[in-house]
């Protein structure tokens, strides 16, 4: 059974979103620095639209840090890769079918396939290192190769402050 989400990671978590959180279970993975970085969702927002993301990247530093990778053609090199290397083809389709069976432990979401491009293309490293940080090394390739690339995302510390009554979601602060 999954420990109930505490009020202060749910704070942490829509500080850094900007927004309150939506269909969050638990945290998947925590920072270096323990704030949370990945959580978990349901397959469903409250209102029943589907929502096929299983594990949510929730860090700013970490989603900017993979979105230069994205940006610098990583993406595109990998999914090169898929063409000509069929092992690592079978080890991103195994990491698709991992994805979509933990996310039928919550809902099934019938002809909903696995996200970020999985199994035949990379489609979005965000998603993929999420699932990387929420399972382990090993699972999914793309998202382990990924973060050996990226910076330490905690070096400077958290990247909000859950414990500041002031802060609110989607509210910037002023320096």
């Amino acid at each position: 059974m999954t420990p109930p989400l505490e009020p202060r990671e749910v704070t942490a978590v829509g500080l850094q979103l900007g927004r309150t959180p939506r269909a969050m279970t638990s945290v998947a993975h925590r920072c270096g620095c323990g704030l949370p970085d990945v959580v978990e969702t349901r397959p469903r927002l409250e209102d029943g639209t589907p929502f096929p993301t299983l594990y949510y990247l929730t860090c700013p530093r970490l989603a900017s840090a993979i979105g230069t990778l994205e940006a610098d053609g990583l993406m595109r090199e990998q999914t090169a890769r898929l063409a000509s290397d069929p092992e690592l083809a079978a080890r991103y389709r195994a990491a698709a079918e991992d994805y979509v069976g933990r996310r039928d432990r919550h809902e099934v979401l019938e002809g909903v396939p696995a996200q970020g491009g999985m199994p035949v293309r990379v489609k979005c490293l965000h998603v993929l290192v999420a699932h990387s940080l929420a399972v382990g090394p090993g699972i999914n390739p793309f998202g382990d190769e990924a973060l050996e690339l990226l910076p330490d995302w905690a070096a400077r510390g958290p990247c909000v402050d859950p414990d500041d009554p002031d802060a609110v979601p989607g509210k910037k602060r002023r320096s």
